[in-house]
């Protein structure tokens, strides 16, 4: 199981080695809505070898058939591609087993161990392994260190690889993810941990790089120089909908800005890496993350908003407030929508502030990169009623995926610019597969590729950020939260974050 480059899905030849894939929490809502189409699609397009096996790994007693059964359900349901290509289900199925155990009880992973030992494809894959924690975050570190009890974490001089996928939440401030980084780190060593976030399994999120450092024609303008703001939104039209009690300990700084909008962030504005390879990109991303200065309590409370949804309709149904949630405290300060401006520290960025954005419950789903360029000299036109418009570059993540470039040209039999577009969207071009976020992270983690995974110090850099915003709300314990109606794009407050700037947000591109 060496190194190879990341996997391109265009090609049979992008192959794992022979492995085995252990699911913890196999019975659970991300194994049957990811993790196990993830597999599915891999196999459907020729990644998976001969040899591979998946275990799933959870407290229900199951036997194999019960369990392939459920998956193919499942399936059925959520799989991006229908329908399911039976042929493709039974070649994979007859590689799918289940084993009952206990998160907590080394014992059951003895018998994990002797489990993998056992199967028909053990004299392929030889003892290398991949371990998913699809779990709830309290177990992360219980399981790691019972594997490694049980001899299945990476050993010293081993030729086999053991390697171990975490999911979100990872921490819930600074303090527990040094804890649990320390946790996971004295089970496995730090190059065999993969830290998941699904939005950098996205195309249009690799392709930041791509854009960035591919074309002369951005590169040079991406600075103070020439660019006066950007802004970054993940909207999304859903209310919390059963998730009350995650999500009123969360909220959406922890939720959403911590993982996803940092790895955007970090992406937008780090230097060019030396090489195209995992250490060089993410030692570039935590540089930046280390040039953004901790909030005093002042300056968080002077630079971001946080609010609530109300009562109301959304998409033609009536929803409650947030307070009146599943499982959310009456009296709950969680916000569900926070927006934040940020400032980079560096020679590239000093005075370019950056403008975060994320919420429930708004008008329309989607995530977008406005990058807002410097208005030129109006000199030129000042004898006219011309008015130039601000170049604009938008990166549209999801839905339908594109570039937009926004520009002033004249208008036709008029002394006059207009502002007009170009754009590029990525599925006009019906040759190309798109796999699904979890198909392509699942695919670099068994081919050890980590690239598109975080770090343990870009994790805490980004906890740190975050922690000084927090530290000063909780310096400023008011007993209620903004509202905003179900519907709208958030409260009037956000809009005056950018207004006292001079600036506002940018509307979504039309789809």
């Amino acid at each position: 199981m060496s190194t190879p480059p990341a996997s391109d899905f265009t090609s049979q030849a992008t192959k794992v080695p022979p492995c085995a894939a252990v699911i913890f929490g196999a019975t659970g809502d991300l194994t049957h809505r990811k993790i196990v189409p993830a597999f599915y699609h891999l196999q459907k397009n020729g990644h998976l070898p001969e040899g591979f096996a998946i275990i799933g790994f959870a407290r229900r007693p199951k036997t194999d058939e019960e369990f392939r059964k459920d998956l193919k359900e499942a399936l059925d349901k959520f799989s991006h591609t229908k329908p399911v290509d039976n042929a493709v289900w039974d070649k994979l199925a007859k590689h799918i087993y289940y084993q009952q155990g206990d998160l907590p009880n080394p014992e059951d992973y003895k018998k994990l161990a002797e489990r993998l030992k056992s199967l028909p494809e053990a004299a392929v894959y030889q003892e290398n392994f991949l371990f998913y924690l699809a779990t709830a975050p309290n177990f992360f570190g219980v399981v790691a260190q019972n594997l490694a009890d049980a001899g299945l974490s990476q050993q010293p001089g081993a030729k086999h690889l053991r390697r171990l996928i975490v999911e979100k939440p990872f921490g819930t401030d600074l303090g527990s993810a040094q804890s649990l980084n320390k946790e996971l780190q004295h089970a496995f060593p730090e190059k065999s941990i993969f830290r998941i976030d699904h939005y950098l399994g996205k195309e249009t999120v690799q392709n930041l790089l791509y854009f960035r450092f591919g074309n002369s024609i951005y590169e040079p303008l991406w600075n103070r120089n020439y660019i006066d703001h950007v802004q970054i939104t993940v909207a999304e039209t859903v209310s919390v909908e059963g998730r009350g009690g995650y999500y009123d300990e969360a909220g959406a700084a922890r939720d959403m800005v911590q993982n996803h909008m940092m790895q955007l962030f970090s992406l937008l504005a780090m230097e060019p890496p030396g090489f195209l390879d995992a250490e060089s990109i993410r030692d570039e991303k935590v540089k930046v993350l280390r040039s953004v200065p901790s909030a005093t309590p002042e300056h968080a409370l002077r630079n971001s908003v946080r609010a609530q949804y109300g009562g109301g309709q959304l998409n033609g149904r009536q929803i409650p407030a947030y307070r009146q949630e599943d499982r959310v405290n009456p009296n709950s300060l969680t916000e569900t929508y926070v927006a934040l401006k940020l400032e980079i520290d560096n020679w590239r960025w000093a005075g370019v502030p950056f403008y975060l954005r994320t919420g429930k419950a708004l008008a329309k789903q989607f995530s977008e990169i406005t990058i807002v360029f410097l208005r030129p000299p109006r000199g030129l036109f000042a004898s006219t009623d011309c008015r130039i418009h601000r170049n604009r570059l938008r990166i549209r993540i999801q839905p339908n995926e594109g570039i937009h470039l926004h520009f002033n040209t004249k208008t036709p039999s008029k002394p006059t610019l207009q502002d007009v577009g170009m754009d590029f969207l990525y599925r006009k071009d019906a040759t190309h597969y798109f796999p699904e976020a979890y198909e392509r992270l699942i695919c670099d983690a068994l081919l050890g590729e980590s690239t598109l995974f975080t770090r343990s110090d870009e994790v805490e850099q980004a906890w740190r950020i975050l922690d000084s915003f927090r530290a000063g709300w909780d310096t400023h314990p008011d007993d209620y939260l903004p509202l905003y109606a179900p519907g709208s794009m958030g409260p009037v407050d956000a809009d005056e974050l950018l207004r006292h700037d001079g600036r506002g947000w940018a509307p979504p591109l039309d789809d």
